[in-house]
């Protein structure tokens, strides 16, 4: 968490919605900060080659690409595939076929290697397991223009914090699924899956 705090004050990627001591995150600060955890580590190339950690030029120079990215291309169904290479070149594959990748950004190749696939599930090297930022589970979804980009059951309002909170509390599964008849057991079950595991993320840095 100091290293998080650390990118704010000197600029590196400010909180977009709260820069203030209890910092709120935005939908593309969760891209960019897996961005940066990611370049600014050492890493081994499919070769076995030792990659050293990406420069701080670079690192700006993704999240300025980044930035153009248009988040009104997610939807409940799609979104474009986003990802970086070890120079902080942001690699992307539009929502839809026929459309264009942003300016300045090249499309996503059969092929390529070296590359973090941005939005999906990232372990850290403290391992720390971070959710696609998509479709965290099946039947959830997390979408930048719905709901402050919440995660929530997919084509509802119920986010996962929710569900989670009440299963926090100590409710039993069998009244949550009551509360809310119109959702699947299934999905339910995700949400809390989902808030648990992002609790479990927490505690290391909270213990720090």
């Amino acid at each position: 968490m100091s290293t998080v705090h650390w990118w704010a004050r000197n600029d590196v990627l400010v909180p977009s919605v709260s820069p203030q001591r209890v910092k709120l995150w935005s939908y593309a600060n969760l891209m960019g900060l897996r961005i940066i955890y990611w370049l600014r580590q050492t890493k081994t190339s499919a070769e076995g080659a030792a990659v050293p950690r990406t420069a701080m030029p670079a690192v700006r120079r993704a999240l300025e690409q980044l930035a153009e990215l248009d988040l009104a291309l997610w939807t409940e169904e799609i979104g474009p595939t986003v990802a970086v290479d070890h120079g902080g070149n942001i690699v992307v594959t539009a929502a839809k076929p026929d459309a264009e990748a942003p300016h300045r950004q090249r499309a996503l190749a059969a092929g390529d290697d070296g590359l973090l696939q941005v939005i999906a599930p990232f372990t850290t090297v403290e391992g720390s397991r971070g959710p696609d930022l998509h479709a965290p589970r099946p039947r959830l979804r997390i979408i930048p223009g719905k709901l402050g980009g919440s995660p929530h059951v997919t084509h509802t309002r119920v986010e996962s914090q929710a569900l989670g909170a009440l299963a926090l509390s100590g409710l039993p599964d069998s009244k949550i699924y009551r509360l809310y008849p119109a959702l699947e057991h299934e999905a339910i079950d995700e949400a809390i899956d989902l808030e648990r595991q992002l609790a479990d993320n927490l505690r290391p840095a909270l213990a720090a």
